[in-house]
This record gives C-alpha cells, sequence and structure tokens, in this order.
C-alpha cells in the first residue's frame, strides 16, 4: 500500500515536515510506503479555469501538480500538511490543492485522506476544517486521530515540545493505516459502493 504526503510548507525541514515524519514512521512499522512531495518555494500558480485539463488529462501548466496527479492516481492514501497562516493553509497549497483535485480525473472513490495543520498557536480548527472539503467533495473517506489533527510548534523544531500534538500524529496514521487496509479488503469481497449517473444543479437558472 502507498500513501501520498503534500508538505505545503515553503519550510522543507520545518514543523510541518517534522509532523508528517513523525506520521511517516507509523507508516513503516505498517508495512505502507510513503512519498512526499514538498511545495516548497515551487511557485504554483492557481486555477485559471481554462478547461483544458477536461481535454487533455492534465493540468495546463506542467508542473508539480501533473507529477503529484500521477502519484495519486497509485495511492491509497493522501496525506496534506500545512503550516496556518491567517487561519488558513498556505496560499501556494492552497493553488497546488485546487489544481490537482480539478485536474486529476483519476477515481478518487475510497482513497482515504488526513489533513494536518501546524500553527504557533491558533486557527488549527479553521485550515482542518478547509482541507477536508478536498477530500469529501471527492468521495474520500477522511481519516481522523484522537483529537483534530492539529499540532502546535513556532520556532522550527518546536513541535517536538508538544507531545501530544506528535502523540496525534501517531495515532492518525496508525488510524489511517486500518481504514485502509479495511477498504482494500471490502473491495476484494463487496466491490466499491454502486454509482448513479451524477446530477448538476446550478443555483441560477
Amino acid at each position: 500500500m502507498k500513501v501520498l504526503m503534500i508538505n505545503g510548507s515553503p519550510r522543507k525541514d520545518g514543523n510541518t515536515a517534522t509532523s508528517l515524519d513523525e506520521m511517516a514512521k507509523i507508516f513503516a512499522e505498517e508495512g505502507i510506503e510513503v512519498e512526499r512531495i514538498d511545495i516548497g518555494t515551487n511557485n504554483i500558480r492557481g486555477c485559471i479555469a481554462c478547461g483544458t485539463c477536461a481535454k487533455k488529462g492534465s493540468c495546463v501548466f506542467d508542473d508539480l501538480v501533473n507529477e503529484a496527479a500521477g502519484k495519486l492516481v497509485e495511492a491509497d492514501g493522501l496525506v496534506v500538511g500545512t503550516p496556518v497562516y491567517y487561519a488558513s493553509a498556505n496560499g501556494s497549497l492552497i493553488s497546488f490543492l485546487d489544481r490537482l483535485f480539478y485536474s486529476c480525473h483519476c477515481d478518487k472513490t475510497m482513497k482515504v485522506g488526513a489533513a494536518v495543520a501546524v500553527a504557533r498557536r491558533g486557527g488549527l480548527t479553521a485550515t482542518f476544517d478547509e482541507l477536508n472539503k478536498y477530500f469529501t467533495i471527492s468521495g474520500m473517506p477522511v481519516a481522523s486521530g484522537y483529537y483534530w489533527n492539529g499540532v502546535h510548534g513556532g520556532g522550527k523544531g518546536e513541535v517536538n515540545e508538544d507531545p501530544e500534538g506528535m502523540q496525534m500524529m501517531r495515532y492518525l496514521a496508525r488510524n489511517m493505516s486500518f481504514l485502509m487496509k479495511s477498504i482494500a479488503l471490502g473491495k476484494e469481497q463487496y466491490g466499491l459502493p454502486e454509482r448513479e449517473e451524477r446530477i448538476y444543479t446550478n443555483f441560477v437558472r
């Protein structure tokens, strides 16, 4: 099994990366392969609603988004981690996710999603809610730990001084591992849920 991790922080080895690394240790114990993509300081453009992806199957901007799309196809789970900026995820990460989820037309149903927010102090739950919306619009079960998935830390390495937060990362990884394995067994025995033809309605007629 495989988990794709997206680190939305511009600080490659910062607190967000450290939090994701704590999860990666557990995934390794569970025999689950992990691949991580760091947004870093890459210039990630936002979606321009050009519709090119509907025709060619990939985003018109050939950058990390298209690279991640190919990896998402093969993944059983997706972990998205971000620092908190103004009670929201990093802007580059949001641009990345908007384009990834819109342009990657792979079936995301039953791929497990997990969001992780890292903040000096506040804004964790707002950011957590923001990221989970990408999963739920895509038919992806959302993994949880025993609390909202957030870790506190300002300066580099300070998340290690938040033992409860780091414990949450371990719980989250174990629960996510169990959920992915359970879904894999369910697919073998029952297959995926029945699909109906999608109905699209607009609020303005």
